[in-house]
Order: C-alpha cells, then structure tokens, then sequence
C-alpha cells in the first residue's frame, strides 16, 4: 500500500498498517516518549488544563451563509 493512499484515521484504528513505511512515524515516537516520560498525574493535569480552557472560551456561533429559513426551525 501506498502511503500517500492511506487515511490512517481510518485504517490504523487497530495499529499501523504501512509499517516502516508510515509518514507519522515521527509522531508515533513523539508519542511513546510523553507517555514514557509523563507521569499519569501530569497527564490528567494536562487534560483538565485543557477542559478549563475551552470551558472559558466565548462560544462561537456558526451560522450559514444563506441563513436560516423560517420552515427550518
């Protein structure tokens, strides 16, 4: 398989399925040293650091370019 025709999203659920040959193979040893490395502490800290920021942020409203109809609501 072709790595350029793979979306690992979808196909890598269950682990890599391209190998040595996996473009993201950087990021997979990024990610095995932080969880090495991390204690499970910090990364629950990190996470709930995470959930306060987005909780703080405004919402933001997305509306479509044609609007609304009246017969949608």
């Amino acid at each position: 398989m072709e790595p350029a025709q793979i979306d690992c999203a979808v196909s890598c659920v269950n682990g890599c399925v391209l190998g040595d040959q996996c473009p993201n193979l950087e990021y997979k040893e990024q990610a095995s040293k932080f969880v090495q490395e991390t204690s499970l502490d910090d990364m629950i800290a990190i996470a709930e650091e995470a959930i306060r920021k987005k909780a703080m942020q405004t919402p933001q409203w997305v509306f479509p370019e044609d609007g609304i109809a009246p017969d949608e609501l």
